[in-house]
């Protein structure tokens, strides 16, 4: 099983670590406009093969992209110092037209997962170039909230002292600050959280300590960069379970953002939900039962997206 990803930044070089460590796929193979870059990467990956999995890592071009499964996309710039989101949106959706149908042409059957941000409005655009090749949307999916939901799961458990696999939660919308937490559906172990609280006497959960849960979840990165400059581990280890849901075709329900025709009111926008991931990308949407505050902030967030949609013309 092959894997390729476009763009060796932090983040595609760390979702290939992860991969690696995972033991992810049988070949990764990466691309990057520095050549240099990639080689050196891919050759920094394959000496942490011995103490991993079985696997190769070559570096390459598009051509050498044919027969993967699933390609990551996380090539991009950066924000720079004065530029507004419609300019660096500007920049990126230049890069992604020639991007995009590079991948295809190599590896037409392939699913796309992207990672560059905005990752809602850059999965949109990535979706409108992939049909314009005859690839259908189901088969572009964005990291969406994947790492936010786990940032959630993570935080919450470790204040209930119950280990975060045992959360159940998301966070939907925006991969931005207007993303929202789905507190109403959150069960542990299976028993609704509201019910479950009362049962860890140690761990309170007034409001005051879900506002601190939520403020540390949506301003997360903004965190990690004022500390450290970017933000890769979280981000690498998500796009590597998606990938993996996709390879082993997992059936799995996972946050990531794919176009749909309508939600919360907003029709025509890429935005992260509840999905059901397979062998050939989303297989179904599942909408969640939110509560009235919950489902208004959903729809906020769907317009923000949608107007940057919009400004991009």
């Amino acid at each position: 099983m092959k894997i390729g990803i476009v763009g060796c930044g932090l983040v595609g070089a760390t979702a290939a670590y992860a991969l690696v460590m995972r033991g992810i796929g049988r070949e990764i193979v990466l691309v990057d406009k520095n050549r240099a870059r990639a080689e050196s990467e891919a050759d920094d990956l394959l000496h942490a093969v011995p103490f991993a999995h079985p696997l190769m890592v070559n570096d390459g071009d598009y051509p050498d992209l044919a027969g993967c499964r699933v390609v990551i996309v996380s090539a991009g710039v950066n924000q720079q110092p004065g530029e507004t989101r419609l300019q660096l949106l500007a920049r990126n959706a230049a890069i992604f037209r020639a991007v995009i149908p590079a991948i295809l042409e190599h590896a037409p059957e392939a699913v796309l997962v992207i990672a560059t941000n905005p990752v809602d409005v850059m999965t949109h655009l990535a979706a409108r170039y992939a049909a314009d090749l005859g690839c259908p949307c189901c088969r572009v999916i964005g990291s969406g909230t994947t790492l936010d939901t786990a940032r959630f799961r993570a935080l919450l458990g470790r204040h209930l002292g119950v280990d975060a696999y045992h959360i159940h939660g998301y966070v939907v919308g925006e991969h931005g600050d207007s993303e929202v937490l789905t507190w109403s559906l959150v069960s542990v172990g299976g028993i609704p959280l509201d019910e479950f609280v009362p049962l860890r006497h140690s761990a309170p959960l007034d409001e005051a300590v879900r506002q601190e849960i939520d403020s540390q979840v949506r301003r997360a990165a903004y965190h990690i960069i004022q500390g450290k400059g970017a933000t890769y581990y979280g981000i690498g280890s998500a796009l590597a379970r998606i990938t993996d849901a996709i390879l082993r075709d997992q059936q799995a329900i996972l946050t990531v953002c794919t176009p749909v025709e309508e939600i919360a009111g907003v029709r025509d926008v890429t935005i992260a939900l509840p999905h059901l991931v397979g062998g050939s990308g989303v297989l179904a949407t599942f909408p969640p039962p939110l509560d009235e505050t919950e489902q208004a902030a959903l729809h906020a967030s769907a317009r923000t997206i949608r107007q940057a949609i919009e400004e991009m013309g």
